[in-house]
């Protein structure tokens, strides 16, 4: 078979103009166009010729037999009749666009430096107590929150709510801090007779504590109904604490980074990832955006296609990769884009990134990045750089964007628009034939990334150090622990910030985290009650005569001046006044534990309660 009958080639069509008016036709003709002449006579010849040509027309057409394949043809040329008005209305193409258009002219060309200021921060007059750089965080609003839900969905359970208050709410968290430090392998070992541990089991019975624990509530389930959110039932508690952490000051440095929450139950759906190279290898995925000192200021919960429900994309964001997607959302919230730098790993880095963060949003941005989203750099291979040596590089730049490979253990390739190669530097390395460390060659943009990238592992450390136990089948528990110890370990970086500003010593995360659960359980609530201890502390197993007793030690300050529950209490034994120098009393604070000196008109008492 033919091809062209085979593929059945399509018929050819031409335009023809044609004006509105017929008469008007040959009205427009230029000096260049053929005019017949109407004395024109063809000679015997051009007769003769035209004559011949209409014979063979008719025989062709008259003859029985088919025309030959040769001579067949599938498609055939038509005129097509246009008038001037439908071809004046038909639209022009689209020229195409410009980036497009054209390739991409990379240079080997170094770029320009951009030089970060140094941050400003406003000093404070004096440094405060961990429970009130807790409290910046972990708000009112939100102990109110928790308690209103929970009474809710205990009535909604139960038909009856379990009648707690704000103030047990905050106990209860004073619970929760204390066991992220004192970690036993059971809830129920702090109350047991063997193992009792009187700092959490004085604070609540266990009853009452599982109970809470049991209808911990953070939303309304009735209202979840057709909500794109799959982080419902924890959603109000990080949007409240994402505001919080928006309004801490921020360094000019920042570092875009995923934490992994642990979690390896099956109730979460699909909301549960999987990251090989994690720690918590199971778990919620949070992308966060942190400074170089560790405190997160941004975060974005990742539950897959309805990611960014609620939050506003122009076109050409949504034509982005996820990763970029995500750079760009977490750094619209900067203070002052301007004067910002960015840094992110090869999950989110590429040229598309690099270049509408510096265009659209005036953000500098460096990240390690992979080879097939460098934008087409032509750079020197691996095996190339490996025969250099240790410490070699190449670099190309377009569109003041800087695409470097540099050698080390391994090939490392970057996209820069805030850091080029120069001032060439040195670092310190490992050489196994020399068997010292050695000096290897490094580009500046490299020492920058290394120098403010680990923001979002430094938080990570943090939180995991002393870590509030959340396992529960209820799989938003994990998230309400994260956010507990997120604030901790936020509200400590700022406290050692302002500590460095005074210049005092900071207390370490253990002591500052203790001092915040003991001023959650005590401030504005009433003293313990006074009696016979209970029957279920553990018998002594020493005698009756100590020694070396431990002084008591002072309450935080909040407690002590919170005016409440201060009432003096006769002891059998004399102690040492805490105001003072010279004094001795029997009679004590019955809420701090220390012993003041009771005269007639109660001055150290009232003096010791008094800012």
């Amino acid at each position: 078979m033919d091809v062209k009958s085979f593929y059945s080639s399509k018929p050819r069509t031409f335009l023809a103009l044609v004006p509105e008016n017929p008469e008007d036709s040959d009205a427009d003709l230029s000096d260049d166009d053929p005019v017949e002449d109407p004395d024109y006579l063809p000679t015997p010849a051009e007769e003769a010729s035209f004559d011949s040509v209409d014979e063979e027309e008719v025989a062709s057409s008259s003859s029985s037999k088919p025309p030959s394949k040769k001579k067949r043809r599938m498609g055939k040329n038509s005129l097509k009749t246009v008038s001037l008005a439908e071809l004046q209305d038909t639209p022009e193409p689209s020229p195409p666009d410009e980036k497009e258009g054209r390739r991409r002219l990379w240079r080997h060309e170094d770029i320009e430096t951009f030089q970060v200021p140094d941050s400003s921060f406003n000093h404070p007059d004096a440094v405060k107590t961990p429970f009130q750089y807790f409290k910046m965080l972990f708000t009112d609003e939100m102990i109110t929150h928790i308690s209103e839900q929970t009474n809710l969905y205990a009535a909604q359970e139960l038909g009856d709510p379990i009648s707690t208050s704000p103030e047990e709410i905050e106990k209860f968290l004073a619970m929760l801090l204390f066991m992220g430090v004192f970690s036993f392998p059971a809830i129920d070992d702090y109350w047991c007779i063997e193992s009792r541990f009187g700092v959490i089991a004085d604070i609540m019975p266990r009853r009452r504590f599982k109970l809470l624990r049991r209808y911990l509530h953070f939303n309304d389930n009735q209202q979840c109904d057709g909500s794109p959110d799959r982080f419902y039932k924890i959603r109000p508690l990080f949007d409240m604490l994402r505001q919080q952490c928006l309004l801490i000051p921020s360094t000019y440095q920042h570092s875009v980074d995923e934490v992994m929450v642990a979690y390896k139950g099956t109730r979460a759906g699909s909301l549960r990832q999987y990251i090989a190279n994690k720690p918590d290898k199971w778990g919620f995925k949070l992308f966060c955006r942190a400074s170089s000192s560790g405190i997160i200021h941004d975060f974005l919960l990742y539950q897959g296609a309805s990611t960014f429900f609620n939050v506003a994309l122009t076109e050409q964001e949504e034509a982005l990769l996820l990763g970029a997607k995500l750079v760009t959302t977490l750094c619209k919230t900067i203070t002052l884009p301007r004067l910002s730098v960015v840094f992110c790993d090869n999950f989110f880095t590429s040229f598309d990134l690099v270049q509408n963060l510096e265009e659209n949003l005036g953000i500098r941005c460096i990240g390690t990045v992979r080879p097939n989203r460098m934008g087409g750099a032509t750079l020197k291979t691996d095996k190339e750089l490996m025969k250099e040596g240790r410490g070699a590089f190449d670099f190309m730049s377009a569109e003041g964007l800087l695409a470097v490979k540099w050698f080390d253990n391994k090939c490392v390739s970057l996209l820069s628009s805030a850091s080029g190669i120069t001032p060439l530097s040195s670092v310190k390395r490992w050489s196994k034939e020399a068997k010292a460390k050695v000096s290897v060659a490094c580009p500046s943009l490299i020492l920058a990334y290394n120098q403010h990238m680990g923001g979002i592992d430094l938080s990570d450390m943090l939180v995991h150090m002393y870590k509030t136990p959340a396992k529960s089948r209820r799989w938003y528990l994990p998230l309400f622990g994260y956010i507990l110890d997120l604030c901790i370990s936020n509200a400590w970086l700022v406290y050692k910030r302002d500590c460095s500003f005074q210049k005092e010593t900071p207390l370490t995360l253990k002591k500052f985290r203790l001092a915040v659960a003991h001023t959650m359980a005590q401030v504005n609530k009433p003293a313990s009650k006074v009696g016979r201890p209970s029957s279920s502390s553990p018998p002594q197993m020493w005698s009756k005569k100590k020694s070396n007793t431990p002084r008591p030690s002072h309450p935080q300050p909040d407690v002590q001046y919170d005016n409440f529950g201060h009432l003096p209490l006769h002891s059998n034994k004399r102690g040492r006044c805490n105001l003072c120098p010279k004094g001795v009393s029997r009679w004590k604070c019955q809420k701090c534990n220390v012993f003041l000196c009771m005269n007639g008109k109660m001055e150290c008492f009232a003096a010791y309660h008094r800012k």
